[in-house]
């Protein structure tokens, strides 16, 4: 869904709302619902969901949900239209939805269940929500959409002493929810005409080459519609006009534009597959398409070129680009194409770390990164990316690329600076969780280089989770470095920071709930407090060294490790109660979560319909918990429906079932 627009989204949640409505023999209304929280509760938002309805003067709710660790009440409430493009959620009636929703809560606090049918799931709800009242530190209300609302920034409030923050999911949210961490389509580009071209021979059988030339307004339109999409296998971004190299490109452009094929070197490109005329001889005369192209080599040229016709307003009709495009084979293009890409760079310095920009591994946690949106955990509604500089420059590039001071500002406002990351800063955050601190202070170069030569060996499983979970290390290494600031260690700040995050990872054994890091873009009160009370004693440790050497020397010692992994601490009970029952390790932290693959498994296991026997047991012997009860029913309803269960709802539905069983249910023979 990475290139689904947000009008064709709404078509086909429509449809898909109104499919599973028949389906099930419920509301569109309902079904919207359900698939929301499907949706929300799988990406970690939402916990211990439990939907029913109930709606009278002043109130209205759809159900609410509990936080994993009793420390929230999510009340939300539904906006559902057969027709959600025609208007929007206006800022006044989304207002006016929270309200009723907080009235909803006043009421339950009031005793309304006094008032509601004991066998009703309203019942049930009206209870908890009052229960949960007297024990939770913040309220939470949700406004769900199918409309695309005009206000989503309302300020925290509170009831009874209790926080009150707000959370709008209209149809742009959760067209971005939707089409987070998607990959997006291969480029594909057709020539027409088809482009004259000379083939080379090749005595290999996994690549193929063709030369051509290709015209410059050509080649700035290519940029102009794919950006830096285009430059993905490219060891850097545009570097702005900075550097002699890329000055001379425009000028040429500007003053020159006839003799710029006589002193540009070109462009290399590389393509899953080139489409080829071939004349009568059999000999390829013309490329008609090219499929999954990529500019290896030739990134400063290419953007030139656009930069000069759209902001120069220069005349490239007379411009010509010469192209290398090699055909290699996609098993083959993480072998080959770093290899075109280092052989051919000889204009402008490139490092070590450049080298490896085009590296598979970089250039899946680039295309997961571009499209994941980080929760907004302000109240605002405003998600962000952290963006990811994979290529040198890409985010100057990006900020360039905004035309308009406001456009500056949306590009700033979804790409917040402090979010930024480089592959060096990457390996760094990753060393200091895998308590390699001594390589870290070897400083960026030969550390990325080690971090490179491990993942080579350990192929890890780039998706959605893992690089959630990457940034949860930078948000955790940010925390950390933050503290040693304010603990004064001054110029040696890089190593505390490094050394401290590695004898946090030692003393949790990697148990640090990186998820929930995640989904709160912030660090726990417990664990800033075990951090600050950890780092001054790992201080002490990097700054004193045993043999006598230099602090930046000794740090780089394996012995350092030795000597800060054998400071005296012990991990608070507040901090040991968050911690994850199994470690995230470099095995583990790209596998996904096992266990519950392995839940699902062991749910589809146990009949559809011993799912809805559990829950009509649980209501008529008010066992479970109300939410467990609606959990098992609905697992029932999909497996049914031959729908899926959520890896993490599975977990839950075992466990309510275990729930059930030792509380005396038998299951029919």
């Amino acid at each position: 869904m990475a290139n689904v627009g947000l009008e064709e989204y709404a078509r086909r949640l429509l449809a898909e709302v109104q499919a599973t409505a028949e389906a099930e023999e419920s509301t569109d209304t309902q079904a919207f619902t359900h698939r929301v929280l499907f949706d929300l509760e799988e990406a970690g938002v939402l916990t211990n969901t439990f939907a029913a309805y109930h709606a009278a003067r002043g109130h209205q709710i759809h159900g609410y949900g509990l936080g994993d660790t009793g420390e929230s009440l999510d009340l939300f409430v539904v906006d559902y239209k057969v027709r959600p493009l025609e208007s929007k959620l206006t800022r006044s009636q989304t207002q006016t939805f929270f309200k009723r929703l907080l009235t909803f809560a006043q009421r339950c606090r009031d005793s309304l269940r006094q008032h509601i049918d004991p066998s009703s799931d309203e019942y049930d709800m009206c209870g908890a929500v009052e229960k949960a009242l007297t024990e939770v530190a913040q309220i939470r209300l949700f406004v769900f959409s199918n409309r695309v609302a005009t206000g989503t920034d309302f300020p925290p409030g509170e009831f009874d002493g209790i926080q009150v923050v707000h959370e709008v999911w209209d149809l742009a949210r959760l067209h971005r929810h939707a089409t987070s961490g998607a990959l997006s389509e291969p480029i594909v580009v057709p020539f027409d005409p088809p482009l004259p071209c000379v083939a080379a021979p090749s005595s290999e059988d996994d690549h193929s080459v063709v030369l051509a030339v290709l015209p410059g307004e050509t080649l700035a339109a290519l940029y102009a519609e794919h950006r830096t999409r285009l430059l993905e296998l490219n060891v850097r971004s545009f570097l702005q006009v900075r550097g002699a190299v890329n000055r001379g490109i425009r000028e040429t452009l500007l003053h020159a534009p006839g003799r710029f094929l006589a002193y540009n070197n070109g462009i290399t490109a590389t393509a899953s597959q080139v489409d080829l005329v071939v004349g009568p001889d059999g000999a390829p005369t013309h490329i008609s398409r090219v499929h999954g192209l990529q500019i290896v080599n030739g990134g400063q040229t290419t953007a030139s070129l656009h930069y000069a016709r759209y902001q120069d307003k220069a005349d490239l009709s007379q411009v010509r680009v010469q192209m290398k495009l090699t055909e290699v084979s996609p098993e083959r293009l993480a072998e080959i194409v770093p290899k075109i890409s280092e052989y051919s760079n000889t204009q402008n310095r490139v490092t070590q770390v450049d080298f490896s920009s085009n590296h598979k591994y970089h250039v899946a946690v680039q295309r997961f990164t571009r499209s994941l949106w980080a929760p907004a955990t302000d109240g605002s509604g405003q998600e962000t990316h952290w963006f990811y500089e994979r290529a040198r420059g890409q985010y100057t590039d990006g900020l360039a690329e905004a035309r308009t001071e406001m456009q500056k500002q949306t590009f700033k406002r979804i790409n917040p600076s402090r979010q930024k990351f480089t592959k060096a800063d990457l390996a760094k955050y990753v060393h200091s969780w895998n308590q390699l601190p001594y390589l870290v202070s070897r400083m960026a170069q030969k550390n990325f280089v080690e971090f490179m030569l491990r993942i080579d060996k350990l192929q890890p499983v780039v998706d959605v989770t893992y690089c959630q979970r990457l940034i949860a290390m930078a948000i955790l290494f940010k925390a950390v470095d933050r503290v040693a600031f304010a603990h004064g260690a001054g110029s040696q700040k890089s190593l505390v920071t490094t050394y401290t995050t590695a004898r946090l990872s030692l003393a949790t054994n990697q148990r640090i709930d990186l998820d929930r890091i995640w989904r709160e873009q912030r660090i726990s009160p417990a664990l800033e407090a075990a951090i600050d009370d950890l780092c001054p004693r790992v201080m002490k440790a990097v700054i004193t060294p045993l043999q006598g050497t230099h602090v930046g020397e000794w740090a780089k010692k394996p012995a350092c490790w030795d000597a800060v992994s054998r400071v005296l601490w012990t991990v608070p009970e507040d901090l040991v109660e968050e911690l994850r029952e199994t470690p995230l390790d470099e095995e583990t932290l790209g596998a996904g979560e096992q266990r519950e693959k392995l839940a699902v498994e062991e749910l589809l296991a146990v009949p559809a319909d011993q799912w809805r026997t559990i829950g009509q047991w649980a209501k008529e012997t008010h066992n479970l918990e109300p939410w467990q009860r609606q959990l098992v029913e609905s697992v029932g309803r999909r497996l049914s429906n031959g729908q899926d269960v959520p890896d993490a709802q599975a977990l839950q539905a075992l466990h309510a079932r275990q729930e059930a069983l030792r509380q005396g249910y038998v299951p029919a023979s």
